[in-house]
């Protein structure tokens, strides 16, 4: 898997090719998979541009990315930074009229297990977030790996911290035999050698301008579609 995450909380502010409308999500979604990727990854955003758990603007976006890109999986972000409440996400989430292939949901916040029984529930398969070996304990504590489709391994630090924390992530659910494969992914331009790592371990990757706005060289990549190129010609040097 290669999967592109297009616009996470970023703005245009961060970098003017950020896709905020659907129609924006749409064309960089096309770019994306026309360099490689195989998978997307987006937060959808209200009239105001800003993140929503709304069923309306999620239905408009999951809309518009499948007419751009039929056939190609899509997940969705249920960050409870966007309401700042279990409850109220929940019901949000369970309020969804076009559901999503695939939902991420952190195991560190809040309602987390809940949330991806809910989401089972309704047919929409589970990417489960952790950025620490404190998360990676949560998660064998939860009992709801079994539920999950993969681990979504996002490691934040320095390059030397991330990989650090990729290692101890690795340890903690080998002990727990948590037996999912790994979407991975790092920040900044720690994001390559997290990917690098990755691409060796024949484990799934992720990038974009959620994640990073450099591609490996530090210069500044023009788009989602030029992130992806360079994780695919990454991943074609690991075979």
């Amino acid at each position: 898997m290669l999967q592109a995450a297009l616009n996470g909380r970023r703005t245009r502010a961060d970098h003017p090719a950020v896709p905020v409308t659907p129609d924006d999500l749409a064309h960089a979604a096309r770019a994306a998979v026309a360099a490689g990727a195989t998978a997307l990854h987006v937060h959808p955003r209200g009239d105001d541009g800003a993140e929503t758990l709304e069923a309306a603007p999620r239905a408009d976006t999951l809309r518009a990315l499948r007419a751009a890109c039929p056939d190609v999986e899509i997940s969705v972000t249920t960050g409870f930074w966007i309401t700042g409440d279990a409850a109220r996400r929940l019901a949000l989430v369970t309020a969804w009229t076009e559901l999503p292939d695939v939902a991420s949901v952190n195991i560190a916040e809040p309602g987390a297990a809940e949330l991806v029984r809910a989401l089972v529930t309704r047919g929409v398969r589970v990417e489960l977030g952790v950025a620490t070996a404190a998360d990676a304990r949560l998660l064998v504590a939860s009992g709801v790996a079994a539920l999950c489709d993969r681990l979504l391994v996002e490691v934040e630090g320095d390059t030397a911290a991330a990989l650090a924390q990729r290692d101890a992530i690795d340890r903690v659910v080998t002990a727990g035999d948590v037996r999912l494969p790994w979407l991975e992914h790092g920040y900044a331009l720690a994001t390559w050698a997290v990917l690098e790592r990755a691409a060796r371990a024949g484990n799934g990757l992720r990038v974009g301008l959620e994640d990073t706005l450099v591609l490996p060289d530090g210069a500044a990549a023009a788009d989602n579609a030029a992130l992806v190129a360079a994780c695919r010609a990454l991943r074609a040097r690991h075979g």
